[in-house]
């Protein structure tokens, strides 16, 4: 029988991630709260540019897992370059981006009549989790227990909170229950699949995710510096398409 402290700790290195981004939304909104509108413009132009740059960083970093991995005789980064082309391809052609900024308008629209405190949970719960940083550091947390890109976006969502809670109140902090059951569930479900795997942290399979996932961080950064405009939730299909390519490869090499 396993020790349930061995339980408890395999479950936090799966989802602290999770459990943090948690803590820096409640810290922001109480701060929010007692702000009431007060933060300086100045300060909230320049908090995205300093998380900008080490997103840079951290999407550089990523990218680099492309270079450890090799598929019968093809360099994992022209497997990287064909998944990120066809799934940039592919998320275009079923206009993903369109269909999740549908889905935020939506909700929205639905809730606007509503009352502030509904306004502000879901206004808030859909900058908190729809969009890439989420999944892809979610899978990363329960793949790798590494919470490091989930530790930038509660930062990011820590910051974000406060003029939200300064405008609709307390129910921006409630928005941490979707947080809780999206990432966390993401981050266990992915750490039940690298449980099944021998050594996941050197698995092509998982290195390729981590690799195509490190481009998109990419594109997030040069968005949050203003330097392009990345769309970067169309890129979302190449994170099944590259372990797609290498199990394809594989077996017909073999």
């Amino acid at each position: 029988m396993i020790p349930k402290e061995t339980i408890l700790a395999e479950f936090w290195l799966k989802t602290s991630g999770t459990w943090i981004n948690i803590a820096t939304v409640i810290i922001g909104t109480l701060i929010g709260l007692a702000l009431k509108q007060r933060l300086p413009p100045k300060i909230k132009d320049i908090i995205p540019q300093g998380i900008g740059l080490l997103t840079l960083w951290l999407g550089i970093s990523m990218s680099g897992d492309l270079s450890k991995v090799e598929a019968g005789n093809l360099p994992g980064i022209i497997l990287g370059l064909i998944a990120i082309v066809v799934g940039g391809a592919l998320g275009e052609w079923w206009r993903i981006e369109e269909r999740l900024n549908g889905i935020g308008d939506w909700l929205k629209y639905r809730f606007r009549h509503s009352g502030q405190f509904t306004e502000g949970f879901v206004a808030a719960s859909i900058l908190f989790c729809v969009g890439p940083v989420a999944l892809v550091g979610s899978l990363n947390n329960g793949l790798w227990q590494d919470n490091t890109l989930l530790v930038i976006k509660a930062m990011m969502d820590g910051f974000a909170s406060i003029p939200f809670a300064s405008r609709y109140g307390i129910s921006v902090g409630f928005s941490v229950l979707v947080i809780l059951v999206y990432q966390g569930g993401i981050s266990l479900l992915a750490g039940l699949f690298a449980s099944n795997i021998s050594e996941p942290g050197n698995h092509p399979v998982i290195l390729l995710i981590s690799g195509i996932g490190g481009l998109m961080i990419l594109g997030i950064g040069l968005n949050l510096l203003e330097i392009a405009k990345i769309r970067v939730a169309a890129f979302l299909p190449a994170l099944l398409i590259a372990p797609l390519l290498y199990w394809l490869i594989a077996i017909l090499v073999g």
